[in-house]
């Protein structure tokens, strides 16, 4: 990528794929189709969207013994013969996601089977939301929502879906935590999820944050499962800053997952559904969602209200 901007070859992937690959075409092409509906809260709405396509990621198995049963599909080796693949940064394929949530939707693996951990790798995702100022970079955590824990992977979305987007600026529930020469960290109250934000126009203060959440995290909230505390992360730049937000969670999937009958709802949240696009597999739970179903779930799934005064008492501190 040393004669071109990196977006412009993301440009040119995307005509390729959609020309050359039918699935791509035509998943794409159902977007355009797919049923959507708003639930309004006092002073944000969610978008919630109807898309049976992911049902593969709504009921991924994720433990351990089923990863190891099953190819790997973000390795080179296992891709479909007409995926193609830019290399970013020598470490990373950036590639079309085959089946998308976004009119524009990115998988950015690792071309090396490694697993999905962020720390030490924060850096590459604030240079992918420069590189690439059309998107929100997003990030699943083990359990938060990634349908590939064994290997590394960023995705990234086509601006303009998402409503936190425009709510970490619109959005008057905000409360200041901390304000430093090199940027702001804010959280945002009665917002449904637990949310952190931090802006910057500062790459190293980000890093350097980024860093000491990571390790609060993992002493507050211990994940006896993995080395990483369970998050979802979302990056964008524009105005000429880093907006870092980061949901803290504490449960994989609701309760109602787990139920049997017409008390069951296939709602497996990640990044996408805790940035304010839900995306339901099936129709009849899609039907079925309002507030109090969903002010229920998710506060099964981020932090509890405890967990969060000591994050937000020691973030200050």
């Amino acid at each position: 990528m040393k004669d071109k901007n990196p977006a412009i070859y993301v440009e040119e992937l995307f005509y390729a794929q959609r020309t050359e690959w039918d699935t791509i075409s035509q998943n794409y092409d159902r977007l355009i189709t797919v049923i959507q509906k708003e639930v309004i809260f006092d002073e944000f709405g969610l978008q919630l969207q109807y898309n049976p396509e992911r049902i593969r990621s709504s009921i991924a198995k994720v433990d351990t013994a089923s990863i190891l049963e099953r190819p790997c599909f973000l390795c080179p080796a296992n891709l479909p013969k007409e995926q193609k693949a830019i290399d970013y940064l020598h470490n990373y394929n950036i590639l079309v996601n085959p089946f998308p949530i976004f009119t524009k939707h990115l998988t950015i693996a690792t071309k090396q089977h490694t697993p999905q951990r962020i720390d030490g790798r924060i850096k590459d995702m604030l240079r992918l939301a420069y590189d690439l100022q059309n998107y929100v970079i997003l990030y699943n955590a083990p359990r938060s929502g990634a349908s590939a824990p064994d290997h590394f992977h960023f995705q990234a979305g086509v601006k303009g879906m998402l409503p936190i987007e425009k709510d970490i600026y619109t959005f008057t529930g905000k409360k200041i935590i901390k304000k430093e020469q090199h940027g702001i960290l804010y959280e945002m109250e009665h917002y449904l999820r637990k949310t952190l934000v931090y802006q910057s126009n500062d790459r190293e203060w980000l890093t350097n944050r980024f860093q000491s959440l990571i390790q609060l995290l993992k002493e507050l909230i211990p994940d006896r499962q993995n080395d990483e505390p369970m998050l979802n992360l979302i990056v964008l730049y524009e105005n000429e800053q880093w907006s870092m937000i980061v949901f803290p969670r504490e449960a994989h999937r609701p309760s109602l997952y787990y139920e049997k009958g017409e008390r069951q709802i296939l709602f497996s949240p990640g990044v996408v559904d805790f940035g304010g696009l839900l995306i339901f597999p099936r129709k009849e739970d899609f039907d079925k969602i309002n507030s109090k179903l969903l002010d229920d779930m998710f506060k099964e799934l981020t932090i509890s209200d405890h967990l969060w005064k000591e994050l937000s008492k020691q973030l200050t501190s």
